[in-house]
């Protein structure tokens, strides 16, 4: 018994050619990279998700390491300049669409204008992840790091407020020289020295007797356990061991130093994504204002690389919301 195929279905199955599923080759390989680049960030949001589980009880709260806003000193806003730059780049997103739609409609003029307007949001974004990363690793209030890898912050005990290390610890007159490679223990050289030795910050501690001490271990609340003053201070002289300002990827002042590694790397590794995209979409800016598209009597291009950007932005609303919401 012979099957028939009527021509119409015929012109629907792919016959092998170079555009399965109507797509063209170039926008193939983009989905294909957008695939694998996908799997690629899931597996570090998973593993972000097993570190966090398994130090449920001290891992940092969000809302209390970003607080910072430019130009805005001495209040805490937390994760308000996130969310700002999470709206500028969802926006980006809507003005490449725009430029995409102007583009099948072979309108240059709005092609050129959406597309800057593009790149001009994913320069603010990068420029205020930069300094995300900057505030970050400066540190605010500092804290002190235990024997065993704890951090120690203080408050006040009356406002249950942040303190810096700077504000109550006294400063010693001493000599106390940087170790080198060629000086140091078992020839090892060690980072710069801290504002404050653990000697001084005892001193000061003792001297002002309505600071506190509070841990990284979390409550059944969910907040910071705070120790009283006589607590405060039996477990600063006792485990104590040096000062810690900032987050790098040894230490970390907010907590536990995995955070601070996560951070650097998911943030990075997208911040890279994005700063590709620009380059890109700078190119193709150009591209499209000599005229290159309208030659080929198609903006294919500004298309391809629409996919990808929406892709950096669909990926930064799961780190947003994964690393920075939950």
């Amino acid at each position: 018994m012979q099957t028939t195929v009527s021509s119409n279905s015929n012109e629907k199955l792919w016959g092998g050619g170079n555009k399965p599923l109507n797509a063209s080759y170039g926008k193939m390989m983009m989905w294909f990279f957008i695939v694998s680049d996908a799997l690629t960030f899931s597996g570090f949001i998973v593993s972000y998700g097993f570190a966090r589980f398994k130090f449920a009880d001290s891992w940092p709260i969000a809302d209390e390491v970003f607080t910072h806003v430019p130009f805005v000193h001495g209040k805490e806003l937390p994760m308000i300049y996130v969310a700002f730059m999470t709206f500028i780049l969802i926006m980006s997103s809507v003005t490449m669409v725009l430029a995409v739609d102007a583009g099948h409609k072979m309108k240059k003029a709005k092609v050129t204008f959406y597309m800057f307007l593009t790149i001009i949001g994913g320069i603010i974004f990068v420029g205020s992840q930069a300094w995300e990363w900057a505030t970050f690793i400066k540190g605010d209030y500092g804290a002190v790091k235990t024997k065993g890898g704890n951090i120690l912050q203080f408050l006040d005990g009356e406002t249950k407020k942040r303190i810096a290390v700077s504000d109550f610890a006294f400063e010693f007159v001493n000599d106390r020289e940087q170790q080198q490679n060629y000086n140091g223990i078992w020839y090892l050289s060690e980072s710069s020295l801290p504002l404050f030795s653990i000697d001084e910050v005892i001193a000061g501690m003792e001297a002002s007797p309505n600071i506190l001490i509070r841990t990284q271990l979390l409550n059944e609340k969910g907040h910071k356990t705070i120790l009283s003053r006589e607590e405060s201070l039996d477990i600063l002289k006792n485990t104590g061991v040096s000062v810690v300002n900032g987050a790098n990827l040894i230490e970390n002042e907010y907590g536990v130093p995995l955070f601070a590694n996560f951070f650097f790397f998911i943030t990075g590794f997208h911040g890279f994504h994005v700063f590709s995209g620009i380059v890109l979409n700078i190119i193709i800016f150009f591209n499209v204002i000599i005229g290159t598209y309208e030659k080929r009597k198609s903006y294919e291009m500004v298309e391809k690389v629409g996919l990808y950007w929406h892709f950096v932005d669909l990926v930064w609303v799961f780190v947003f919301t994964f690393f920075y919401l939950v």
